[in-house]
């Protein structure tokens, strides 16, 4: 009987590393209960403390945590400062926008005088982004822990695995699947434009020549187009100007974004491309006029993506400092 017990366990098991189950043994809640008790209660409070200088930071902590799992997994690559030797994922074009850096630093040091080498930088930044959420009214959700910090960061990576905002829904819907998600999550993860800004240089092909027959994308309500060329002249190259993704209510995680889509007032072309497909426009639908559905999909959407290719048990390492490899 011992033998059989024994041998059935070892199948088991191996069935669990093919199927990567263990990974939900690893990554748990409550992970840093006994290592760290106080870790999430640090990150949220510097996260409250970062979104009462800048409201703005909590979209850039969201957008942090998806720029970060999309290349390379949730591994906290995206922190990590270029050398003399590397240009690092965060000096690539899509990312030199990103902001909320100094948030996870001032995070990550607290941590590391309370329970230093405890806490990874990769899990800072998961727990940030569902901290942001939340502080900006949408729903809070249970995020496990156990990430580890990856030692690699390679700005040549980053235009191969994240979605452009000039994508269309076939191009949107194959970038998520290749991070095995699905159609239905894509729509649901991109009403995290609800909040946050984007610079002009992101939409502006849709302002000015958008193509021979049109000056400007026949998609975009035209009173919006204007007021869009008010904020965002012609040539301009002012890295400062700013444009709101959410015309409603950019500062709040509510339905906003689906309802700017619907009155034809995506910002990018990939926010209203979801108006082309009659699966994801159903979807745009029902996410704008149910927001309890929506922010309850969004948060299990989260939870999903959080947990790309993460590094787990002896895989990377704990940085001390989320902006050098060890």
């Amino acid at each position: 009987m011992a033998t059989w017990v024994s041998t059935a366990f070892l199948i088991v098991l191996s069935l669990c590393f093919q199927s990567g189950a263990l990974l939900q043994v690893q990554l748990q809640l409550g992970f840093y209960a006994t290592s760290c008790p106080l870790a999430e209660v640090i990150v949220k409070e510097e996260v409250a403390k970062g979104i009462a200088r800048d409201t703005g930071v909590a979209a850039g902590l969201v957008r942090l945590h998806f720029h970060d799992c999309f290349v390379r997994g949730c591994d906290g690559s995206v922190l990590i400062d270029s050398t003399a030797s590397n240009t690092a994922e965060k000096d690539s074009p899509p990312n030199k926008s990103l902001r909320g850096f100094e948030v996870i630093d001032k995070a990550k040091a607290r941590l590391e005088t309370l329970c230093p080498g405890e806490v990874s930088c990769a899990d800072i930044v998961a727990f940030a982004a569902r901290d942001s959420i939340e502080l900006t009214a949408g729903r809070g959700y249970d995020v496990s822990g156990g990430r580890r910090d990856g030692r690699v960061s390679l700005a040549s990576e980053v235009l191969a695995n994240l979605p452009a905002p000039s994508f269309n829904v076939n191009q949107l819907t194959q970038s998520f699947a290749k991070k095995e998600l699905t159609q239905q999550e894509m729509v649901t993860l991109s009403g995290a434009h609800t909040i946050g800004r984007a610079h002009c240089e992101a939409f502006s092909n849709r302002l000015y020549n958008f193509n021979a027959t049109n000056s400007q994308d026949p998609t975009l309500d035209p009173g919006y187009a204007e007021y869009l060329k008010k904020k965002c002249p012609q040539g301009s190259t002012d890295p400062t100007l700013v444009v709101p993704m959410d015309p409603y209510t950019p500062a709040v995680t509510d339905r906003g974004y689906y309802k700017a889509v619907l009155a034809n007032k995506g910002l990018f072309t990939s926010d209203q491309t979801l108006l082309t497909n009659p699966t994801t426009a159903t979807q745009v639908y029902q996410n704008a006029n149910d927001l309890l559905r929506w922010r309850t999909k969004f948060a299990a959407a989260m939870v999903k993506m959080g947990q790309i290719g993460v590094l787990t048990g002896s895989d990377g390492e704990i940085r001390s400092n989320c902006r050098r490899i060890n």
